[in-house]
């Protein structure tokens, strides 16, 4: 079956990501590989070109990759850079734009969100609230407008947080459910599955079903098992998989991913069915 990736970033993006050896955020990446169970925790060097990234890709049998990269200090980005990296093969590397909102305004913020899917073709919008100079959750008022431009233009809103958020109080599922109810016909995918609060999120899950959870390399992390019951139960439509690359390699992730103990049908759905039906990808003939 089909393979899409729901969060994947190309080494070479940003030194974030592992790009320069022998610098502190290249220890970085080493120690997160570590941390998350990583077989082979400096895989993410052979990823440093697009052949390269293209090359981990078939290794692993994945089919798209959604990129999402970020607009946070320290770690920028530009759409552009994305978008460039894409064209490489359209069909196949999907880009997610990426705003901040305190760094740039709430009007230009969603001028650029805006840009980057009706000009450069990108299949949703990136929230880094945690991550912001001026941290946020996720229903920050801020925020509104951005989602309010996802709902516009029919794309999801990914909103990404987890235990490296710098404030683990921002780290909070239920301010999604609050998103949610405001914006019912928009899909929203929680990145990293807003690990460790596992139960709330399924709990935010199970009353609204425009919500999607991405927990990527927490799926293996303690207390991810939870993950996997709910998506063998109503969570099946909701569920989806991403290997984080670089912080997990994806030939791992796909392999670990299958022998979770989703039924089938739970598994072809996570592997891409909802994916394919979320962004619109055309895998399903």
């Amino acid at each position: 079956m089909p393979v899409v990736d729901m969060r994947s970033r190309p080494t070479f993006l940003h030194r974030f990501f592992g790009a320069e050896p022998d610098t502190p955020e290249f220890g970085v990446a080493r120690w997160l590989n570590g941390r998350v169970g990583s077989r082979e925790v400096e895989h993410f060097t052979r990823g440093t070109t697009v052949e390269g990234f293209r090359a981990e890709m078939d290794g692993a049998g994945i089919d798209v990759a959604v990129m999402v990269a970020r607009s946070v200090p320290g770690v920028r980005v530009s759409n552009d850079a994305l978008a460039e990296v894409a064209r490489h093969e359209p069909r196949r590397l999907v880009g997610v734009a990426s705003v901040d909102p305190v760094k740039l305004g709430r009007k230009a913020a969603v001028a650029e969100a805006r840009r980057a899917v009706t000009e450069l073709g990108f299949k949703g919008v990136n929230l880094d609230a945690g991550f912001y100079g001026d941290p946020m959750k996720a229903d920050d008022d801020r925020l509104m407008p951005l989602y309010a431009l996802c709902e516009e233009l029919t794309v999801p809103a990914f909103v990404m947080s987890g235990p490296t958020t710098p404030d683990l109080r921002l780290n909070d599922p239920l301010a999604v459910d609050r998103v949610a109810k405001r914006f019912p016909d928009l899909p929203i995918v929680c990145c990293h599955g807003f690990y460790p609060n596992v139960a709330d999120m399924v709990a935010v899950a199970f009353r609204n079903p425009n919500v999607f959870v991405s927990p990527d390399m927490y799926t293996f992390a303690p207390g991810g098992r939870l993950y996997v019951e709910a998506a063998n139960g109503f969570m099946r439509d909701q569920f989806l998989f991403g290997s984080s690359f670089p912080f997990r390699p994806m030939r791992q992730g796909v392999e670990d991913f299958r022998g979770l103990g989703l039924s089938e049908a739970a598994l072809e759905a996570a592997l891409w069915r909802n994916a394919d039906r979320l962004l619109g990808l055309g895998l399903a003939g």
